[in-house]
């Protein structure tokens, strides 16, 4: 699902500024197909499958890319034919928008 998120770019986030509250996390988590909300509203993960290894690396290579353009990364669980990506915004001690532009433009690599 291509969402207006994808056309955003991710904001230098410090400490000090408030993480986004459940209702405002479950409103953006609307925008992004897939992606799950820890209970503390604090993450929002999800899991691709791959046929093979060599799918799950381009996978994450790609992913990479994007993490590297926005200067915004997450954490991977990375094995043969899948790959587990978790976005907190580690500055705020939990979730920014930035969380969600970057999981809506994995979205639209992905075509889904």
């Amino acid at each position: 699902m291509t969402t207006d998120l994808t056309g955003k770019h991710c904001k230098v986030c410090e400490g000090g500024a408030q993480p986004l509250n459940t209702a405002q996390a479950r409103d953006l988590l609307n925008q992004v197909t897939g992606w799950s909300l820890n209970e503390t509203a604090t993450e929002i993960s999800r899991t691709f499958q791959f046929k093979n290894y060599y799918q799950t690396m381009a996978f994450v290579n790609a992913l990479a890319w994007i993490a590297h353009q926005e200067d915004h990364h997450p954490d991977l669980e990375v094995s043969y034919n899948k790959c587990r990506v978790r976005y907190t915004t580690h500055a705020i001690k939990g979730l920014s928008e930035n969380d969600f532009i970057c999981a809506a433009k994995i979205g639209a690599l992905l075509s889904v």
